[in-house]
């Protein structure tokens, strides 16, 4: 016990009611404290911080794309961490690494201004290498580390009740990520790009204490058992799941870790891309920003009430049900992307967008611990993550190329089409391997 609670002054054996509560409770934080380290926290800072630097918006967007590209490599190897060391030490040394990250990107003009005169370099070069390394260190501490592991550490600690666990904890982060662009906005606008990344620091430096303080690796290692269940007098502390436990070669043999990842990637890619060049593709079809911007909250609402009712429903129903109906909506949404000349087409995209952000949030907490089970559950979806980085990271130029090619974001959607419809047929024999 003492080994576990390193560092801690919160005992789980002895908390009045059941510790994974409160772990619900911090690791929804924990995953709303990676918002610095996400699209939406990131994108506030865009202008300010390319004017600063003397980049331009493409030489600025190419730098976060690489640093998210080279995230993405290391995030599986974060996984093996995760199973390694538990959840404790990867969000701690993450919220931590973060932190740093925020720091540095802070003082990224001076840096920049450093290496050009001290290599008398007058060159977009040195503050786009910069930029880029930041990047690689907020997109992979932020998006990929402490996300994973808050998120793992919730889905460990529950079993029979993850689905409604899982409804809560996606309803709060919402509504925080939602409502994020404001008040970073205001850190912005009181304190400038600098002394806003420099706040956010310090607030991360504190939640890493409390990440020592409340972050608990398996309820097993405390004498507890997933979801509050009691252990009979016969058994001892350490009780095995049932269930298989799959290692990550084990896991990607199976075609349920495919088809279900692939899906996952492309809902990142379509939205990430889309989120990007929104007033771009609405005004290739004659719209206003306003109108394009619009689509964004009854999307929001559409996805957190899908996500809300089927989490809840996730612990009756079988999950290849929801991969057809996140199927369905990446259908729609593409069709909407083809048709968006036409009143039709926006609210298709309204609605596929929304189906599939819903589904994304169950589907990609609750498949992974239910088909693979715990024991490796770091290592599996470190994998995963990395293909939705990888993917939300190429979006962004992929759709800028095929307008400035193709003078239309047409060809995205006949291509999402046929990348969906492989998915369709794939997904026949995607069964729970368990």
């Amino acid at each position: 016990m003492d080994r576990v609670n390193r560092f801690s002054l919160i005992n789980p054996a002895k908390s009045p009611i059941f510790y994974g509560y409160i772990v619900l409770i911090v690791g929804s934080l924990g995953i709303y404290f990676s918002i610095p380290g996400q699209t939406i926290g990131v994108s506030i800072f865009t202008d300010p911080v390319k004017d600063a630097l003397g980049l331009s918006r493409n030489q600025f967007s190419n730098a976060y794309m690489i640093g998210t590209i080279l995230s993405s490599l290391f995030i599986g190897k974060a996984g093996i961490w995760f199973d390694r060391y538990g959840a404790r030490y990867t969000a701690f040394f993450a919220a931590l690494t973060l932190a740093f990250a925020l720091f540095l990107s802070s003082l990224s003009l001076e840096m920049s201004n450093l290496v050009k005169t001290t290599f008398l370099i007058d060159s977009w070069l040195v503050p786009f290498s910069v930029m880029t390394l930041l990047f690689f260190l907020i997109r992979f501490s932020g998006q990929g580390v402490l996300t994973m592991a808050s998120r793992n550490m919730i889905m460990i600690w529950f079993d029979k009740n993850r689905g409604k666990v899982n409804a809560f904890s996606g309803i709060a982060i919402s509504f925080g990520f939602s409502s994020s662009p404001l008040w970073v906005n205001l850190l912005i606008e009181d304190y400038r790009w600098d002394g806003a990344w420099r706040i956010l620091a310090l607030a991360l430096l504190v939640f890493s204490i409390l990440i020592l303080q409340f972050y608990k690796n398996r309820p097993e290692e405390h004498g507890l058992l997933p979801d509050g269940a009691d252990i009979p007098d016969n058994t001892q502390t350490e009780v095995k799941e049932e269930r298989k436990q799959y290692t990550l070669q084990q896991a990607k043999a199976t075609r349920a870790f495919w088809m279900y990842g692939l899906m996952l990637a492309f809902n990142s890619f379509f939205i990430t891309g889309l989120t990007f060049h929104v007033v771009s593709i609405f005004a290739n079809e004659g719209y206003p920003k306003s109108e394009a911007i619009s689509i964004f909250l009854p999307a929001s609402v559409v996805a957190v009430t899908i996500s809300s009712i089927f989490n809840y429903l996730s612990d009756y129903l079988s999950l290849k049900l929801y991969l057809y109906l996140m199927l369905f909506g990446g259908i729609i949404a593409s069709l909407g992307l083809l048709m968006l000349s036409s009143p039709m087409g926006m609210y298709f995209l309204i609605a596929g967008i929304g189906l599939l952000g819903g589904f994304f949030a169950v589907l990609n907490a609750i498949a992974w611990p239910r088909f693979y089970g715990r024991d490796h559950l770091g290592a599996i979806t470190g994998k995963i993550m990395g293909l939705i980085v990888f993917a939300s990271a190429l979006a962004p130029s992929v759709f800028s190329l095929c307008f400035s090619t193709f003078d239309s974001y047409g060809l995205l959607g006949y291509l999402a089409l046929a990348f969906l419809l492989f998915l369709v047929v794939g997904s026949i024999k995607a069964d729970n391997p368990q």
